[in-house]
């Protein structure tokens, strides 16, 4: 009687504090077992694993972006189940000392319509102790589909928030968005201050970024609308570019290429730190010498001067050495693709395409685009 009694208190309060840490809690937790974590861990990655198996990349990442809001809900549907469960113990094990001797499943039965606040009445409790424990079960079971309902539209305006500039950077670097094309696009008169300003934003968004992700990691694997998109090759772009301007320019874009640089560097190592991805190098360079020879070429064809003296690419060195071991970690973890620091032909972007347009053929091509890649 007390053993069980004393399983379902366990239960009860065990996930209670899940769900406070999980929901309520706006910092990350750092104990080692958690229940939410136990969670994701072992359902991302069969996930991830099935993922793999798929040829085709577009019904890939079709099947990725299912996994965050199922997830989401299936953490729902577990924490419901475990307290249903849990109430069910304690009424079973007060059960046994009022001389009526329910079955187990008649209890669970009983504590899933309190839970529920169904009020059914054809199994109601008898002692005092069932009693107060309907009471609290029927309360706890009200403020649980509260709290649901109010923790949906947190995690989806903190997904709203995140994708309104990766589809901004869309026309600005690329599809998917590169540190070449982002600087090539930012060549020309004036173009230097809307560069400083975008680095600005992207300061700001990666703030944001790094406050919403930790307070609700679940919001990292909500896939983004386009399947060569991502939030992780976005802000991987923006410290790219910041990279480059820090180690070959001396002006006011450098100046704030400095800081969205910090920011940037800060999100992706902490949230390395949240889903344990341990930084590690990729096996190919990014940016070997001939990449990074042909990338400062095209920029000099376009008017951008970047220092190229061996003083500047070690600087470059150094500073990629800061943050592409924990991008490469992450984007193993949360199977994303990496962009490139240039792109080597050309590729359609997201806002001159349409379903239509690829049916007819009438998708926009950058030579169709007057003026638009005039730099």
């Amino acid at each position: 009687m007390i053993f069980e009694a004393v399983l379902g208190t366990m239960i009860v309060l065990l996930v209670l504090w899940e769900a406070f840490e999980t929901i309520i809690l706006p910092r990350r937790v750092t104990r080692r077992f958690r229940l939410t974590r136990a969670y994701y861990v072992n359902t991302w990655r069969p996930w991830r694993a099935f993922a793999r198996r798929m040829k085709n990349p577009k019904s890939r990442e079709t099947f990725l972006s299912y996994f965050g809001p199922l997830s989401l809900l299936g953490l729902f549907a577990i924490w419901a189940a475990s307290l249903i469960i849990a109430f069910g113990l304690i009424y079973y094990s007060e059960s046994r000392t009022d001389g009526f001797h329910p079955s187990l499943n008649t209890c669970i039965y009983l504590s899933g319509t309190t839970f529920f606040t169904l009020g059914l009445g054809d199994v109601t409790p008898h002692t005092g102790i069932e009693r107060f424990c309907a009471v609290l079960e029927s309360g706890l079971g009200f403020g649980f589909l509260a709290l649901v309902l109010s923790y949906l539209p947190v995690i989806y305006q903190a997904f709203s928030r995140r994708e309104v500039n990766i589809v901004l950077l869309d026309a600005r670097a690329g599809s998917p968005p590169t540190a070449g094309e982002l600087l090539l696009r930012h060549a020309g008169p004036q173009g230097k201050e809307a560069l400083r300003n975008l680095l600005h934003d992207w300061e700001r968004w990666s703030a944001d970024l790094l406050e919403s992700h930790v307070s609700y990691p679940v919001v990292a694997y909500f896939r983004s609308q386009h399947s060569n998109e991502s939030w992780l090759s976005a802000l991987t772009a923006i410290l790219d570019a910041s990279a480059l301007l820090i180690s070959g320019a001396d002006d006011e874009c450098a100046r704030q290429a400095r800081l969205t640089f910090a920011m940037c560097r800060h999100t992706v190592v902490d949230l390395a730190q949240v889903f344990s991805a341990a930084p590690h190098s990729a096996g190919q360079d990014r940016l070997p010498p001939e990449g990074l020879d042909r990338l400062r070429s095209s920029l000099a064809t376009a008017g951008i001067s970047l220092r190229q003296t061996p003083e500047a690419t070690e600087k470059l060195t150094k500073l990629r050495a800061m943050y592409e071991p924990y991008v490469h970690a992450l984007a193993i973890h949360l199977y994303f693709s990496i962009p490139p620091w240039m792109v080597s032909e050309s590729v359609s972007e997201n806002w001159k395409t349409s379903a239509w347009g690829r049916i007819s053929g009438l998708a926009i091509s950058s030579q169709q685009t007057p003026g638009f890649d005039d730099h």
